[in-house]
């Protein structure tokens, strides 16, 4: 029988060396997006303006780094796509003595390794944009379950979709519209209650609060963190079910 967490250094290694093969590629494509938000968004349309006495660019940054710890996490599920429909390599992985929870453990490791990347590169940029923000312990831990959040809901998804082409239109229909609808992009307090009510819903709202909180230095919501952390715990058990199921 398979127990304990041994192998998970071999499935996180097996992702990191995929990601140090196609560095350049994952660099490029971590950049596009917040570049053009931030130009489109936090210079032609008024990076200046105030918002609850700090700029746009210094209320934008904050959520581009939550949608980009969000985006990049989960992309771990595009690699666990190709291992299982192209290179076969679960099958790999259902022979070796290698328990669930190992292998679970070792993707969303890094899926937030990735994520971490994201972080930084986002964080140069808004300083490119002469944009600086507090990173504090509360910035780190909120992006931290951040990305913890959407590894585990990406193995999660990636072990219950039957097609590549499946993955593409979860990713649709959950990753892009949560994408616009976190509070990235703009303040929550200005829709209707019932909106804000179902917004407060998703985890990436409560990231992008808990991680603009700090970084503009306002003080913590504990109720963020602990979503998070809840979220984040399930999705996790979850996948590792889902990855029991999938070896069946």
């Amino acid at each position: 029988m398979k127990t304990g967490l041994r192998g998970t250094g071999a499935v996180y290694l097996r992702e990191m060396l995929i990601l140090k093969h196609r560095f350049f590629h994952h660099l490029a494509s971590m950049m596009v997006l917040p570049f053009l938000y931030l130009v489109a968004f936090g210079t032609a349309m008024g990076g200046s303006a105030p918002l609850a006495g700090h700029s746009y660019l210094e209320f934008l940054l904050p959520g581009l780094i939550a949608m980009t710890c969000m985006t990049q996490s989960y992309g771990i599920a595009t690699e666990i796509n190709i291992a299982r429909f192209y290179l076969h390599v679960f099958e790999e992985f259902q022979a070796a003595p290698i328990a669930n929870a190992a292998h679970v453990l070792g993707e969303v490791l890094s899926g937030m390794a990735r994520a971490a990347l994201g972080v930084a590169v986002i964080l140069l940029m808004g300083l490119a944009f002469s944009v600086r923000l507090h990173i504090g312990p509360y910035f780190l831990l909120a992006a931290a379950l951040n990305a913890w959040v959407f590894a585990s809901l990406g193995v999660l998804l990636a072990m219950l979709v039957r097609s590549h082409a499946d993955q593409s239109m979860v990713s649709s229909f959950i990753i892009t519209p949560m994408s616009f609808l976190g509070g990235t992009l703009f303040p929550l307090d200005r829709l209707p209650e019932w909106a804000q009510t179902l917004l407060s819903l998703l985890p990436l709202t409560h990231a992008s609060h808990a991680i603009r909180a700090d970084a503009l230095g306002l003080p913590p919501e504990p109720m963020d963190f602990m979503i998070l952390a809840s979220a984040g715990a399930l999705l996790f058990f979850l996948a590792l079910r889902s990855v029991g199921q999938a070896r069946d």
